[in-house]
């Protein structure tokens, strides 16, 4: 399937998102998707198509530690697994666009 991306790379549509994506995504990004990301990536997506807005760090530690759990649910172990802007890097991963406040 041919994605249309915005000019960093992010999904111009997050109707379009599947699971192909964020294979195609993680790859590209040197990540192993484990039934853990895919329950964070999903949680995203449910807060955005809520509140129709990508979180930025805070809200989206606090939104995985009510929805995934306490031991992800930190932004050490967020950055730990993402990188240094696990809000950018899930952001792409779930098909959303960039948080306003990332890089």
């Amino acid at each position: 399937m041919a994605y249309e991306r915005d000019h960093l790379g992010f999904l111009q549509d997050a109707r379009q998102w599947d699971m192909q994506w964020v294979h195609q995504s993680a790859e590209a990004l040197n990540l192993e998707i484990t039934d853990i990301d895919e329950q964070i990536i999903q949680a995203l997506r449910d807060f955005y198509f809520e509140y129709d807005l990508s979180p930025a760090m805070r809200p989206l530690v606090k939104h995985i530690k009510q929805t995934v759990g306490p031991d992800q649910g930190n932004s050490i172990w967020l950055m730990q697994r993402y990188g240094e802007s696990p809000a950018r890097t899930l952001a792409l991963l779930a098909g959303l666009p960039k948080p306003k406040n990332c890089l």
